[in-house]
């Protein structure tokens, strides 16, 4: 028994850090997509992210053994994610050719902002429970009891990851929004993040066993999750570097 729960306290810390990593691009997302309003809404529409996160959150974690069957939901997470840095990252570069002249780009309102954060918040929460399943089905079983198809231990150990997840996204968002509003070129690096999140929902839904485009092992293998997090870290690093250096010029 106190191997097992070595182990359990091992996955969880395990668990816990991988959470810390998906919730900050869900706050990053969070952060770009609430920028453009007024300081009194993005606290609001912060608040209405968070209340979102946490509903999709729990939804997918009790109904996990149900929405690992259907490819399509992964799918239309990619296509979701996907669809939002490619518009921001074109707009933004329509943005940047110099004619002056153009009207400036018309900004969603208060309520379309808030859609579009929880639709992105549903591709995350998807993301986040199938990050924490593959790790909790590594468990041995731990008493008798099933919730949601999964063991009753297991999904204690799902159901902390997610509320930890879930309070880092709570102090992370605000302080994107600030670090957006102080470094305006990590804006365009968020986007980025978000683009190459949707690509690791489309490899999960390219690789599911009904749809087997690409080899099923290989969305969970050791060598897509070195590719992942190397490819992510470059990203982060290098919109650090373009931040410092354009504040450089500036000052």
């Amino acid at each position: 028994m106190e191997a097992i729960l070595l182990e359990y306290a091992w996955v969880l810390v395990v668990l816990i850090f991988l959470e810390g990593l998906l919730a900050a691009d869900n706050a990053v997302v969070m952060a770009v997509m609430v920028k453009h309003l007024p300081k009194v809404q993005q606290k609001k529409a912060l608040f209405y992210g968070l209340l979102g996160a946490f509903v999709f959150r729990f939804a997918a974690l009790f109904m996990i053994t149900f929405l690992v069957n259907i490819w399509q939901i992964q799918a239309l997470g990619a296509a979701y994610l996907l669809f939002i840095a490619i518009k921001s990252l074109m707009d933004k570069g329509k943005g940047a050719d110099g004619h002056a002249t153009k009207k400036p780009r018309k900004q969603s309102g208060f309520w379309m902002t808030v859609l579009k954060v929880e639709l992105a918040d549903i591709a995350f929460a998807l993301d986040s429970m199938l990050a924490a399943v593959a790790l909790a089905v590594t468990l041995p079983e731990l008493g008798d009891f099933h919730i949601g198809g999964i063991n009753g231990g297991q999904f204690t150990v799902m159901l902390i990851g997610g509320i930890v997840g879930l309070v880092l996204i709570r102090f992370a968002a605000r302080q994107f929004v600030i670090l957006i509003e102080k470094y305006p070129v990590l804006e365009t690096t968020a986007f980025i993040i978000v683009g190459w999140v949707g690509v690791k929902l489309a490899v999960l839904a390219l690789g599911h066993e009904k749809l087997a485009i690409i080899d099923t092992a290989f969305p969970h293998s050791t060598l897509w999750k070195v590719i992942f997090w190397t490819v992510l870290g470059a990203i982060v690093l290098f919109g650090y570097l373009t931040a410092l250096a354009t504040k450089r010029k500036k000052a």
